[in-house]
């Protein structure tokens, strides 16, 4: 398979899940539609005031954390592969009345359709994972900064995926060893869901993530771990504070999250 047959596969994939995503409880459409800000506490303490700031929101799914950034008054762009997940953002900002900006590309190829430079550009949450190289991912991400920009990442910990569904057992290499190809019953936002999906995934070491950024020349400002997951997302998770969850067996012992916030010189 070709890097684009992999792109292909994710892209269906990612549309076979946009249905199930905006009817399930776990994005609680109703509630984000009648006001609620859908960015953990995480993120919103890393962005800080975003008002009449500009940010680019990349692999935004269906848009409920680019729209909560218009919210706060942010210009914002949100860009994902899925065409079925973009076009569902743009209903949705139609509907809210909102300025934000939605682009359905490849993030490899965002500075295709964007040439615009942005004082934030923001991605978290189970989104490197999809692409192969984060050297290339790097470079959008620096190529889309003004000078003094800030880049803001938050991403589930690379020791969570070295476990296999359950948490029963090392399955997956730390770093980034070759494409993982797999079958999916469900999704994480609805587990009993009656569609399958086809995926291609990578796993990223701490030092592969760090050292693509350093690389492109951006100055990185903090660096933070966290022992537990704003979404439950996870197979065998409790919720040990509310909005706070933790696998079972484990307790505090797993990091679950990381966060990265760095400057363009």
């Amino acid at each position: 398979m070709t890097e684009q047959d992999f792109f292909n596969r994710n892209k269906q994939a990612w549309n076979n899940k946009v249905p199930v995503h905006i009817t399930s409880e776990f994005y609680d459409q109703k509630s984000f539609i009648s006001g609620k800000n859908s960015l953990p506490n995480i993120d919103l303490n890393l962005l800080g005031d975003v008002s009449n700031l500009s940010i680019l929101h990349l692999q935004c799914h269906f848009g409920q954390d680019t729209l909560s950034l218009a919210r706060m008054g942010a210009q914002v762009t949100g860009i994902d592969l899925s065409d079925k997940a973009i076009d569902t953002a743009k209903k949705l900002n139609d509907e809210l009345q909102l300025n934000a900006q939605f682009v359905c590309c490849n993030v490899y190829d965002t500075r295709n359709y964007i040439k615009q430079q942005f004082d934030i550009v923001y991605t978290s949450y189970g989104t490197i994972g999809w692409l192969p190289d984060l050297d290339r991912w790097a470079k959008v991400i620096v190529d889309s900064l003004k000078p003094g920009g800030k880049f803001i990442f938050v991403e589930f910990h690379p020791v969570i995926w070295m476990f296999d569904d359950d948490f029963t057992k090392i399955q997956y290499h730390y770093h980034n060893e070759k494409p993982i190809i797999e079958t999916f019953t469900g999704t994480y936002a609805q587990k009993d869901a009656e569609i399958q999906t086809d995926y291609v995934g990578w796993n990223h070491s701490l030092a592969e993530v760090i050292s693509s950024l350093l690389k492109q020349g951006l100055e990185i400002k903090s660096f933070e771990e966290y022992d537990y997951s704003p979404y439950n997302c996870f197979n065998k998770t409790f919720e040990f504070e509310k909005g706070k969850f933790r696998i079972k067996g484990f307790e505090n012992k797993l990091p679950m999250l990381y966060s990265i916030t760095a400057i363009k010189k």
